[in-house]
């Protein structure tokens, strides 16, 4: 089993190609095949600096590699088809031999004419077909000789042949027999007057030299499928597997989440920050969001595609066992950034503080938090991971309750704090344990609770706002351990430093 992932490097890797990527990567590490990324820079003109290495590298931090690819080599080089331009003429030119492609002379002025007429004549889309290539001029319409001396003198085209009163049938392993009527397609440019093939082509041509056996992309190519099993047809090669997957819509379901969408409906929707060499405008990444790979990877996975179960979170070794094209569905998934916060939540709740470290260290500097060891980071990170689905989460959390709260606390404040609370708190301060851990905090402030006759539920919160500011949090009983107890001690002590209450019980 041989599958390729072969985008062009016309912009940023939208989220919806980080799927079709994805899913080529499963199959072919579930059977044990190969994967190969190939480049289809075939179109020049819309080739944009910086996308060939933000792909691969976008695609990387997704956890998906290649065996092989431009950037890894392999048997099949180069895998930039701007690269591999010779190869392609020579194919063009042999269906012409075999009859199935012709060449075409046509100046834009007299395609131009042609379009008008179509227009004219009420036609919505003007095509060179089975009834207009009859009077255009190419080598089906001129003699011989005239043939032989336009392609010495003037440029030209090589344009598929499409067969009439055929209908082109084929398998897709997700929608099942897909029918095309031959009169619905036009005849194709498959070599361009520079050399350059077009898409088709280089496509058919290069999957059939790279031995692939299954082409898995977005329902946007299943127009053009038609043209490619004409073109295996026309070669005598044997075609690939087809599976088109399901469009990737917008959260209302209103049409199709495109690269335009990044940053306006309020959630990223390429892996990481792009910046657009030509205008400098910048476009966030869920990497640069805080988001963990596996996170991204795992939820967008489960776009289109539903496991056997009721799981939902998977690691990637999870997903090459389960996942299987049988699953796909053929109707569009609605992208839900809740639902891919909550997934990246969980992932981040099983990982080990120390290996999220690293991670929220680009987010704790731009915080300008005070320095501590990494075992206090450790158990910081430990007390704030269940309450955050991203890095930068994990550290607001971590904000909340390390940074020593402003004081005096605003008035709101003020008044949700207990009365009995405050007015017997120096007291309290003497009595606080010396050893110092949870299970010891949690007993001195239950006794502090039912001194006051109060109930620890009325006690807590009280404490809570005086020690961090905040009125919600991790166990409090944890904040103070991390704290420590000369940290616990100065924050309870410039609390009523400034707030003047000295009552004793």
């Amino acid at each position: 089993m041989v599958l390729r992932f072969a985008p062009s490097p016309t912009g940023p890797l939208h989220i919806g190609g980080v799927r079709t990527a994805l899913y080529n990567y499963l199959l072919a590490r579930k059977h044990g095949g190969r994967f190969i990324l190939r480049i289809e820079d075939t179109d020049q003109t819309r080739y944009v600096p910086g996308a060939e290495a933000y792909i691969i590298e976008a695609l990387a931090w997704c956890g998906i590699t290649f065996d092989e690819g431009p950037h890894v080599g392999g048997p099949a080089a180069p895998y930039r088809q701007s690269e591999r331009k010779n190869i392609y003429a020579q194919y063009a030119h042999e269906l012409v031999e075999r009859g199935w492609a012709y060449y075409a002379f046509d100046t834009e002025e007299e395609l131009e004419e042609m379009r008008r007429r179509f227009e004219a004549a009420g036609m919505v889309a003007p095509q060179y077909n089975a009834i207009t290539r009859s009077y255009m001029k190419n080598s089906l319409t001129l003699p011989p000789e005239e043939v032989r001396e336009r392609l010495q003198s003037q440029p030209y085209v090589i344009r598929f042949l499409i067969p009439r009163h055929r209908e082109v049938r084929f398998y897709d392993k997700i929608r099942g027999w897909v029918s095309f009527h031959s009169k619905e397609l036009d005849d194709k440019v498959l070599l361009k007057s520079d050399g350059m093939p077009t898409y088709h082509l280089a496509n058919v041509v290069d999957d059939h030299l790279m031995q692939v056996t299954h082409v898995i992309r977005g329902e946007e190519w299943l127009p053009s499928t038609p043209l490619h099993v004409l073109l295996y047809e026309a070669f005598g090669w044997e075609m690939p597997e087809f599976a088109h997957l399901p469009l990737l819509l917008r959260p209302d379901g209103g049409g199709k989440l495109s690269k335009r969408d990044g940053d306006q409906l309020g959630f990223p929707v390429f892996p990481l920050q792009w910046k657009d060499p030509f205008t400098g405008e910048v476009a966030s990444g869920y990497r640069e969001k805080g988001f963990l790979p596996e996170g991204v990877a795992n939820y967008v996975a489960l776009l289109g595609w539903h496991p056997s179960g009721d799981k939902e979170i998977f690691t990637m070794d999870e997903l090459i066992q389960e996942f299987s094209l049988e699953r796909v569905s053929k109707a569009g998934a609605r992208f839900d950034y809740e639902k891919a916060r909550w997934v990246n939540q969980q992932h981040l709740r099983h990982k080990e503080p120390r290996v999220l470290l690293p991670l929220i260290e680009p987010f704790w500097r731009d915080r300008s938090l005070p320095p501590a060891d990494d075992l206090t980071k450790e158990k910081m990170v430990q007390l704030a991971r269940e309450r955050a689905a991203t890095l930068p989460e994990v550290v607001e959390v971590i904000v909340s309750f390390y940074l020593r709260p402003a004081l005096p606390l605003h008035d709101k404040g003020i008044e949700k704090l207990q009365p009995p609370v405050v007015e017997n708190l120096p007291a309290w301060i003497e009595q606080l344990p010396s050893a110092w851990e949870k299970s010891a905090l949690e007993q001195w402030a239950k006794s502090f609770a039912k001194a006051l006759g109060m109930g620890i539920g009325k006690v807590l919160p009280s404490l809570r706002l005086i020690l961090t500011g905040q009125e919600a949090g991790p166990s409090l009983y944890e904040i103070m351990e991390v704290l420590g107890q000369q940290e616990v001690n100065a924050r309870l002590e410039g609390f009523l430093a400034v707030h003047g209450v000295r009552k004793r019980v």
